[in-house]
Formats: structure tokens, C-alpha cells, sequence
């Protein structure tokens, strides 16, 4: 486990929009369900498998709109992920449950989810591999649309990774690499991204990085990438982190 094979991505509850229009003409696949959903997730699925670690988000955890499926644990027992969680972040009873979801190869120590500031409806799961300085803190985030409301998440994120010395934040920050929150949350806890050339919002035309994988400067990072996946209206990122010798996690 020297080398963790990580990807955070946005599956818009498993809605494959591929066009601006299909916000308008596809935003029924919303609030009903539909066949092609879980055609799209066995599609996610097949790219997931190739990696020991996952950050999803805009996940839909057993409502009307998923036809009751947790998309979480489906996507879990499919690709063979031993650890799974999600947090719902709103909960709109039957209709829909807009969650942030994990899946992992290897076994956590702790698992707590904590809710962000501002309006409700935005949440992050920190989960811990191993303890003290020899663990690892991983971190994933939805945060909200307006800077404002992201600048004081971005301050709870810091002051709740303020004491761990390896940690990997990711998720969609709705924000750029350039963005004042980014670099504040970059600053704060001594975190580095190798790379934000290619944007991944929206997938068919990805012109904004709005999708991050940040990780503290103890860690090495190769293998940097967005992947060309057309399975939501986000594109997928990826990377392998190497791990320092004394960083214990347990398969």
C-alpha cells in the first residue's frame, strides 16, 4: 500500500448529461427514476474498480429518483470495496437523498461526518487509516456555490485537519485553483495539486476545474489526471499518492 490509487468525482446522482439543454430536457431524471441510471452506474463502476480509494459526490442514497437504490453501496458491492459510507447532506424524505459517499479498500480506523457552515445541505466525511502521525486523514467535500458561504467552510475544513499530519482533501470545491478559498485551504493545513491544466466542469466542454484532490506536502503525487469519463456533468480525477514508509494502513 505505498502507492494509494485515489479519484474523487461527481456523478450527479447517476444523470449522464451531455449538453446544456439536458438540464432543461433531462431534469425530470431528477426527481424520477429511470433505466439508464443504472445502466450509467454500472458504466461508473467498471472505472472505479481500478482504484483503492474513492471520494463521490452529488450521490443519491435510496430514494424514488435512484428507485430506491443506495448508489453508495451499490457502486461498493459491485467493484468490490470492503468499506463503504455515505452522509446524507439533505434529505428530501422520498424523493431524493443528496449525499457524499466513500468507498475503500482498505480498512478505516474512524469514520465521522461533520456539517459545513451556511445553508444546510453541504457535509464532508473525514475518515482515518491507521493513528497518530503514522495515519492518514482523508477528507471529502461538496462545498457550496457562493464564495462567501465557501470561505467559512474552507475555515472549518482547516481548524478540523488542524492537527493531522497527512491528510488528502477531495471533492467538487466549486471553485478554482486560482480562487482565494482554494489557496486559503492550501495555505492552511500545507497542502499541494500538482497540476490544474485541464478543467473538469462541464464534461462535455470542461472549461473551470471546479473537482480537486489536495494533499498535504508529506505525500508524493504522480500520475495526475482528469479522465475523459462522459458519465455525469463532471469529468472524473484521479492520482496515486505515495505514501512515506512510516504511514501505516491496514488492507
Amino acid at each position: 500500500m505505498r502507492r494509494l490509487r485515489v479519484l474523487s468525482y461527481n456523478i450527479q446522482a447517476g444523470v449522464d448529461t451531455q449538453r446544456y439543454r439536458d438540464y432543461v430536457t433531462q431534469s425530470w431524471k431528477h426527481v424520477l427514476p429511470h433505466r439508464e441510471r443504472l445502466q450509467n452506474l454500472n458504466r461508473i463502476s467498471n472505472l472505479l474498480q481500478n482504484y483503492d480509494l474513492v471520494g463521490l459526490q452529488e450521490v443519491d442514497s435510496g430514494s424514488l429518483r435512484s428507485g430506491f437504490v443506495d448508489q453508495t453501496e451499490y457502486l461498493a458491492h459491485r467493484t468490490g470495496f470492503p468499506h463503504w459510507y455515505k452522509q446524507i447532506n439533505r434529505s428530501l424524505g422520498k424523493l431524493a437523498q443528496h449525499s457524499n459517499g466513500l468507498l475503500s479498500q482498505m480498512r478505516p480506523t474512524s469514520i465521522t461526518e461533520h456539517k459545513l457552515p451556511g445553508l444546510p445541505g453541504r457535509g464532508a466525511i473525514l475518515c482515518r487509516f491507521g493513528t497518530g502521525e503514522q495515519g492518514l486523514a482523508v477528507c471529502i467535500l461538496h462545498l457550496a456555490l457562493g464564495r462567501r458561504a465557501r470561505m467559512r467552510q474552507v475555515a472549518f475544513v482547516s481548524e478540523l485537519l488542524s492537527g493531522y499530519p497527512n491528510v488528502i482533501i477531495m471533492g467538487d470545491l466549486n471553485c478554482g485553483c486560482d480562487s482565494p478559498e482554494l489557496q486559503l485551504l492550501m495555505d492552511n493545513i500545507s497542502l499541494w495539486e500538482p497540476s490544474c491544466r485541464e478543467g473538469t466542469f462541464p464534461s462535455w466542454r470542461p472549461r473551470r476545474k471546479l473537482d480537486h484532490i489536495l494533499v498535504s506536502r508529506s505525500m508524493g503525487i504522480e500520475n495526475a489526471r482528469v479522465l475523459d469519463c462522459s458519465f455525469s456533468d463532471h469529468l472524473p480525477i484521479s492520482l496515486d499518492v505515495l505514501l512515506p514508509e512510516d504511514i501505516e494502513v491496514a488492507a
